[in-house]
């Protein structure tokens, strides 16, 4: 994203896009609140029974976790009904997800039957499920929302930069409402690509304008106030407008920080990947929930997300404000 984006995000003139809706499909962790550790473990979404159902069927498993994540964050924001039809304005909901593993199954599996058999031996029902944006189309057609539809594969920092991105798209008027989903698989593949085990993981929120979560009586639950991304942390904190003087509460990130002045004036810091072991793309959601909490809590302070360190090739934050 570029400075000129971020530097529209502190305009004091923009519209001001808050939380309404969070939800979560991650085992061991029952409630949002449950982020701010420690972690209990047990508990909170069972993929061996809540990933089934007649509507995920031929949907492969990064998207059946991003339509659970999504469904609860729908209800969570009072935007469907008792039959789970959304009632918001259809035309003018984005759905913007963040995953860097999510069908890499799909596509090996796919590659892998090109080996053995030719292209004649693919399946039609099968083919949609190699593209990239396939979490993001179910999102969309599962709740007939067909506003901008966009998928970020953009490594430690996805996250951060798919709310960045939901955030430009309602100031821009390009939406009025986005829903905003991180998720990563659990499976052999990802498992193989990581060289550990991973955690199926999928957190969901959503953003609106603040007067339009006001006029419908919505529940903010935080508001995205500044965001950066660059070479390092320490620019991405200045291309946010986080200056020392700001009071940061909570810091969401990794040790990657220790020399940035505003990591040592935290009240407190949360490593949730040292917690829970790779997030990959579903990081910067999951980091946007746990401010949630810390606002919803009652802690004093702003609370900045952070992704990134010097072994990767860029790194963000993410400037949260009750």
């Amino acid at each position: 994203m570029s400075r000129t984006s971020t530097e529209r995000m502190s305009n004091p003139g923009a519209r001001k896009v808050v939380v309404t809706g969070i939800g979560l499909a991650l085992p061991g962790v029952a409630t949002y609140s449950d982020l701010l550790g420690p972690l209990p473990g047990e508990g909170g979404f069972d993929p061996a029974t809540g990933l089934r159902g007649r509507e995920l069927r031929h949907k492969d498993r990064a998207s059946r976790l991003a339509l659970r994540a999504a469904e609860f964050a729908l209800h969570d924001a009072g935007l469907t009904d008792a039959d789970g039809t959304f009632t918001g304005a259809a035309d003018t909901t984005a759905v913007v997800v963040s995953t860097n593993l999510g069908n890499a199954d799909s596509v090996c599996a796919g590659t892998d039957t090109i080996a053995r058999e030719g292209v004649r031996g693919l399946s039609p029902l099968g083919l949609p499920q190699t593209s990239s944006n396939v979490i993001a189309g179910w999102v969309a057609i599962g709740y007939g929302l067909r506003g901008p539809n966009l998928t970020l594969c953009n490594g430690v920092t996805s996250g951060l930069d798919a709310l960045a991105w939901a955030r430009n798209l309602i100031v821009a008027g390009r939406a009025e409402a986005a829903v905003v989903v991180g998720v990563e698989p659990a499976n052999d593949v990802t498992a193989k690509l990581l060289g550990e085990q991973s955690t199926d993981v999928a957190v969901a929120v959503v953003l609106e304008p603040a007067d339009t979560a006001a006029s419908r009586g919505a529940r903010p639950r935080a508001t995205i106030a500044g965001y950066g991304r660059a070479r390092d942390l320490a620019a991405a904190l200045t291309c946010a407008g986080v200056t020392e003087e700001e009071t940061v509460g909570l810091w969401l990130g990794d040790e990657a920080g220790a020399g940035v002045s505003q990591l040592h004036a935290a009240t407190r810091r949360i490593d949730l990947e040292a917690q829970m072991g790779p997030l990959s793309g579903a990081l910067g959601v999951l980091q946007c929930t746990a401010a949630a909490a810390h606002f919803e809590g009652g802690a004093s302070g702003d609370v900045l997300a952070a992704a990134g360190d010097p072994h990767h090739d860029a790194a963000a934050v993410l400037l949260l404000t009750p």
